[in-house]
């Protein structure tokens, strides 16, 4: 691999339920598409056209809830929110509910977020500073079959093989900040596996399982800025991972429960 460089993909307009988010890409990028090209794309974006918004005032708290938003500084009506969206609660300390989502993904809040999320609602269609606060948005129901869903437009529109990830940013339990990691891909292969070869001096390597799909989201995420509005980055020179097929998508990434070394 010669070399990697990524750039941030701008004219993108604000993104509404049911907006066909491949077709504003194509349109955006003005016939530049190439094969082996990464598409890296905010999950904001994608929740937004698939309607993953939720608008608070529509929210009923429960006990548990209440309780848990009392604890940690919280609004009920999000911390419900991030209930319906978890399979568990790992942890709850300094205003954060570490979750195992449905999807199977740790992360803050089940993936929750209010920012970015006031300039669309799914329930009014209306914009504006007054729905500050208003609405969160939530994960996609599925990030693999977004990815391939907006991989098979891309093609359908263009002619052109790229891969998609549908990309978000989680915090490291070791360290501080966060890295934008894959959520869903398509057409990507997410790892490398290089156990069992040998490295520069003829040791096998017995550990190394390279995050091809994570490294790459990552990668993307520095070519914007949080308050660009720039949801979406192209990535060149990764046409040695690029599949034709869709591959196993992002779910690959995720370790089995049995694995998990802190339950």
């Amino acid at each position: 691999m010669a070399g990697l460089s990524a750039r941030s993909l701008s004219g993108l307009p604000e993104i509404r339920a049911g907006d066909d988010l491949a077709a504003l890409i194509v349109r955006a990028t003005d016939g530049e598409l190439r094969d082996g090209q990464v598409l890296a794309i905010a999950h904001k974006v994608v929740s937004k056209a698939e309607g993953a918004v939720v608008a608070l005032a529509d929210m009923q708290p429960s006990a548990r809830a209440r309780e848990l938003a009392a604890e940690q500084g919280k609004d009920a009506r999000t911390v419900q929110v991030v209930l319906d969206q978890s399979r568990e609660i790992l942890r709850a300390s300094h205003g954060v509910l570490i979750c195992r989502t449905h999807h199977g993904f740790v992360c803050a809040n089940a993936g929750v977020d209010a920012s970015n999320a006031a300039a669309t609602s799914a329930v009014t269609g209306k914009t504006g500073a007054g729905e500050a606060g208003e609405t969160v948005i939530v994960l996609p129901r599925n990030p693999d079959a977004s990815a391939r869903g907006l991989r098979a437009r891309l093609r359908e529109l263009t002619g052109v093989r790229v891969a998609v990830l549908v990309t978000d940013s989680f915090g490291r339990a070791w360290r501080h900040g966060q890295c934008d990691v894959a959520l869903g891909c398509a057409g990507l292969q997410p790892l490398d596996d290089w156990r069992g070869r040998r490295d520069g001096v003829g040791r096998e390597l017995q550990a190394t399982w390279l995050a091809v799909a994570d490294a790459v989201a990552a990668a993307a995420d520095l070519t914007r800025a949080k308050d660009s509005r720039e949801p979406v980055a192209i990535v060149d020179g990764l046409q040695r991972f690029v599949t034709a097929d869709d591959g196993p998508g992002a779910c690959a990434l995720l370790r089995p429960l049995e694995e998990d070394l802190f339950r």
